[in-house]
């Protein structure tokens, strides 16, 4: 890696790491600057896994104040997480990539309507008392393992799909349900990036440009995020959720 291209990989995991911390989708950056860069698929998306780990840190201790009180419900969530995140992660290294294509902008458009509809989606569940569970039940479990699956195999805009889930399930305001997805994201990413370093093709120097790049961007994104309200965060979810599957259909 040349030093103008060790460059670009930091700005885009500094970029990255704001994201996720906020939305996540922040692979929709780095994922794309290492193909432009050369780095063939499967590489790629491993070295940025892993890359991401040290951001996914900052954005989570950035959130420590929403955290508060939510130390059971993240035990039972990141559970599933950690089955997904490895039954992901492995399908990654024995599918062709072309597998998982058509329905990854499905479910990112499915989280953007969860998104949106969140408030009433809420409501709703209440009064068939299936969302006043304190930690979301079953379906929030298995919607949960699913999106490790997902992150695992993948990573870009699991937030999205996250929240989305999160926010239908859990009777909570949205910055704790985002700092939950924080944590998740996490666990996902750790979890894959463990694996991959053992039977995956890692690139190390690009992992440590992403590493200190999302550091940075987690940090800052975190700052940003607690700060933004309910809706304004709403729909920077929803953006974000569009313009990657935009992003993936035109790629």
């Amino acid at each position: 890696m040349t030093p103008l291209e060790a460059v670009a990989v930091f700005a885009a995991g500094v970029g990255a790491g704001s994201i996720n911390a906020v939305v996540g989708s922040g692979s929709l950056i780095t994922f794309p600057t290492l193909l432009a860069l050369g780095y063939p698929p499967v590489v790629a998306i491993v070295s940025n896994n892993v890359g991401l780990v040290p951001g996914g840190v900052t954005g989570v201790l950035g959130y420590r104040a929403e955290l508060k009180g939510q130390r059971g419900r993240i035990v039972r969530l990141g559970i599933s997480s950690v089955i997904g995140s490895i039954i992901g992660g492995l399908l990654l290294l024995r599918l062709p990539e072309k597998a998982f294509e058509f329905i990854v902008p499905i479910l990112i458009g499915l989280a953007c309507v969860l998104v949106i509809s969140q408030p009433y989606l809420n409501k709703w569940l209440v009064k068939r008392r299936q969302a006043a569970h304190p930690h979301g039940g079953p379906w929030l479990r298995l919607g949960v393992l699913g999106a490790g699956i997902y992150g695992g195999y993948f990573a870009a805009a699991q937030g999205v799909v996250l929240i989305g889930l999160l926010g239908s399930f859990l009777d909570d305001n949205l910055q704790r349900v985002n700092a939950v997805k924080n944590v998740l994201t996490l666990i996902v990413n750790a979890s894959a990036a463990t694996m991959f370093v053992f039977i995956a093709p890692v690139d190390w120097h690009a992992v440590a440009v992403i590493a200190l790049g999302t550091m940075t961007g987690g940090y800052l994104g975190a700052r940003l995020g607690r700060k933004l309200p309910t809706g304004v965060l709403r729909g920077v979810v929803v953006v974000v959720g569009v313009a990657a599957i935009v992003n993936l259909l035109r790629g």
